[in-house]
């Protein structure tokens, strides 16, 4: 939103100064405003003092934070309704649930993990334990093409079984 070039001060300055007898044209013109500007903060800071204008500037932004809030806690709730009442005990379950409250709701992955109560270090890490089928195993890399593991290799000993 574009700041005003008069501050709360300013501008109750200037109502007062058409309160005490200047015509509304006049005051205008001598300060720079159009008619309707006037009208607007006659309308919005009429009978005000100066305290009483900066306490209402504060209070509104108060209420901006407080509407925030609500917003956010409203969503949080909204999506834990959705999610599946049980336990999510295994890090599939934690995905599936992380996915679902992205696609229902449009989350980023760090907000539906915090919602869900999963740190998102460890939503990347199962999401590569899984993607890449292991044995749950971290440090996966590349391995030669074509080789028996199927393009990676672990640092983990191969499978006696």
């Amino acid at each position: 939103m574009k700041r005003s070039r008069f501050n709360e001060e300013q501008i109750i300055g200037i109502l007062k100064e058409q309160e005490a007898g200047g015509s509304a044209a006049d005051v205008c013109r001598r300060h720079g405003i159009s008619s309707a500007t006037s009208y607007k903060w006659k309308a919005r800071y009429g009978g005000l003092e100066v305290s009483e204008a900066r306490r209402l500037r504060a209070l509104e932004q108060e209420n901006v934070r407080l509407e925030t809030l609500l917003a956010d806690a409203t969503l949080d709730n909204a999506v834990l309704k959705e999610l599946p009442s049980k336990k999510m005990i295994t890090p599939t379950a934690r995905q599936r649930a992380v996915a679902h409250a992205r696609a229902l709701f449009g989350l980023s992955e760090r907000r539906a993990c915090l919602i869900v109560g999963v740190s998102s270090f460890g939503m990347a890490r199962a999401a590569l334990t899984i993607h890449r089928s292991g044995c749950g195993c971290v440090n996966w890399r590349p391995s030669v093409a074509g080789s028996a593991s199927g393009g990676w290799a672990s640092n983990w000993p191969a499978r006696a079984w």
